[in-house]
């Protein structure tokens, strides 16, 4: 993988992580368009994904300010209610990613027709939220599990884990500033393990970077970074405005597509 490629598949990861399209249907589509081979795809995944979490930590600098200084309090209150709905959240993705983490591993190999038919499933879910009603209410603790059940599913590559968190969210009657809050700041911990993880593995075993170098890495890193900050940004406004169908047009466009690339 060049440093272009990099820069190119690191841009698409920064604006397609927090835009409910799918970033790794996206970086799947990409890599085929751009025919680039790589010796573990899931390593330059978990970079860039590491890079669209550090966007997160920017952008909801503030609530992670005040949910810290609520934790730190050690009394119980809003802020230990708030990460616990969070520490819930994580168990089902934490489950699959330990328990299937090869098997994961081959869905990230350019399978057009897996993409495709996952980005239409990814439509369905926002053209459901769209239509359903806001009841503003919080984010309770069965809803978390349902909600954190809908990041394990985005796990395959062609389901957005914006589109499904806050669609779950939605259809649970969940406010739309909360839902878009509290999808992005679940993904938060298990990002971060996943590539204190990768970089474990990275170190016992340096191999598993052939084909990609520590420049295109950091190229795609820093694409990621800046242009996640940007789409996050704007993601939160689209939530509010409840404009999430547009993106259901586009998921539909895209992943049909995709399907007729392989089908013709």
């Amino acid at each position: 993988m060049s440093v272009i490629e990099a820069i190119i598949l690191g841009i698409i990861q920064g604006l397609t992580e927090f835009l409910p399209v799918s970033s790794s249907g996206h970086i799947e589509i990409g890599k085929v368009l751009l025919g680039v081979e790589m010796a573990d795809n899931l390593l330059f995944s978990i970079v860039v994904h590491g890079a669209t979490a550090l966007s997160t930590i920017i952008v909801f600098r503030k609530d992670i300010w005040e949910l810290l200084k609520g934790l730190l309090s050690l009394k119980m209150n809003s802020s230990w209610d708030y990460a616990f709905k969070i520490l819930v959240s994580m168990i089902p993705v934490g489950i699959v990613g330990i328990l299937f983490e090869e098997q994961l591993e081959e869905f990230f190999s350019g399978k057009m027709l897996l993409v495709g038919s996952m980005l239409l499933i990814t439509a369905t879910f926002l053209m459901l939220s769209h239509y359903k009603k806001s009841q503003g209410g919080e984010v309770t603790f069965k809803q978390a599990v349902i909600i954190g059940l809908a990041q394990a599913f985005a796990i395959l590559p062609g389901i957005s884990r914006s589109g499904a968190t806050i669609s779950t969210s939605l259809l649970l009657g969940v406010d739309r500033e909360k839902a878009a809050r509290f999808s992005f700041l679940m993904v938060l911990p298990p990002i971060v393990g996943a590539t204190l993880l990768k970089v474990k593995d990275f170190i016992s075993e340096p191999a598993i970077a052939d084909g990609i170098s520590g420049l295109a890495l950091g190229s795609g890193f820093i694409a990621a970074f800046l242009s996640g900050i940007f789409a996050c940004s704007v993601m939160i406004k689209i939530v509010k405005k409840g404009k999430l169908i547009y993106f259901a047009i586009y998921c539909i466009l895209v992943g049909s597509i995709a399907i007729l690339s392989q089908l013709l």
